[in-house]
């Protein structure tokens, strides 16, 4: 069924589509919140279930969307998250679906999301000392997390993928240590420059720990080397682990911008459409759809969208303003 594509005027063709399907968070890390939170979307704003799986299906069915990964806030928190999971799978042709999550409860839930069809989770985890994890999300639940990811491993739901962001002065020290973590239990480990994407807006360049310094400090204790193979649309560099197999990536957002090869499209929780994670504008599919448009209209407002999406994110231009919404109601 597919004829239109979400094409923009740089060559760029997003086949990725990351679903928000809440705001709301049970961690209140640092870089993304305050500490007593945010106002979260109302309910009445947010996409019900079937909502969520008919946009999804016009992406697939007509747009030419290949992956889909379910993101928030935290995805665990949404209680259709399972049903919404294989109705997504059941489409034709069947695309990958992921979920990217603080996995708090994934102990509880892993098999039957996988039982549903998820193909993989990718884990935010940024530190594996108890003291510095509760400094850096205000919530003392490691161990939880830790449960999370073992039980993902155990359900199949593989690669398991950690991501994790080194903040100057709390875990910048930790990242041999996190990468040995990953390498003992067959975890791919990824580091993510900390981008402008707080709620307080009290992001500082110059305090960002940067890729280079990330792998200055892996390399101390292993020998890395660039596994030579094409990027693509892909966000991380990818480094072989003394001679690999195994390998370490660098999503260097900031410092080294991917965004000519950029795949992706985002939905928020309350049904907007933006072309990049730092978009100071959206497109609005909510309202067509609870107005009764049909899936061809929604389709084709959903490419006009595409049509205008920037060459790159603008972080270096001295313009650059941060979008409004925090990280928490975007969606990685």
């Amino acid at each position: 069924m597919t004829a239109l594509r979400l094409a923009d005027t740089h060559g760029r063709v997003a086949t990725d589509l990351r679903v928000s399907l809440t705001d709301r968070c049970n961690l209140r890390c640092s870089y993304c919140m305050p500490a007593d939170g945010l106002d979260w979307m109302p309910h009445e704003d947010t996409l019900t279930d079937d909502e969520v799986v008919r946009l999804i299906t016009v992406g697939v069915e007509r747009l030419g969307i290949r992956e889909v990964r379910f993101t928030g806030g935290e995805p665990l928190l949404r209680r259709g998250l399972a049903d919404i999971v294989r109705r997504t799978k059941d489409l034709v042709p069947s695309p990958d679906v992921s979920l990217t999550t603080n996995a708090l409860g994934l102990e509880r839930v892993a098999p039957a999301l996988r039982d549903a069809g998820l193909d993989r989770v990718n884990v935010s985890l940024d530190t594996l000392r108890p003291a510095d994890f509760a400094t850096i999300t205000r919530r003392d639940r490691l161990h939880d997390v830790i449960a999370g990811v073992e039980a993902a491993a155990a359900a199949g739901l593989a690669p398991i993928k950690i991501n994790a962001v080194l903040l100057r002065g709390i875990n910048d020290d930790q990242a041999p240590e996190l990468l040995a973590w990953c390498l003992e239990r067959g975890y791919q480990l990824r580091f993510i420059e900390q981008m402008p994407l707080d709620a307080q807006h009290d992001w500082h360049r110059d305090a960002m720990v940067t890729a280079e310094e990330i792998l200055e400090s892996l390399e101390r204790e292993f020998v890395l080397t660039a596994t030579g193979e094409p990027r693509g649309s892909a966000p991380a560099e990818e480094f072989l682990v003394d001679g690999g197999p195994a390998t370490v990536g660098v999503i260097a957002s900031v410092t080294r911008p991917f965004c000519g090869d950029c795949d992706r499209v985002r939905l928020t929780a309350d049904g907007q459409v933006r072309d990049c994670l730092f978009a100071r504008t959206e497109s609005d599919l909510r309202t067509p759809l609870r107005e009764g448009a049909s899936d061809e209209e929604l389709a084709e407002r959903w490419v006009t969208a595409m049509r205008g999406k920037r060459a790159g994110h603008g972080i270096d231009d001295p313009t650059f303003l941060q979008p409004d919404r925090p990280m928490s109601a975007i969606g990685g």
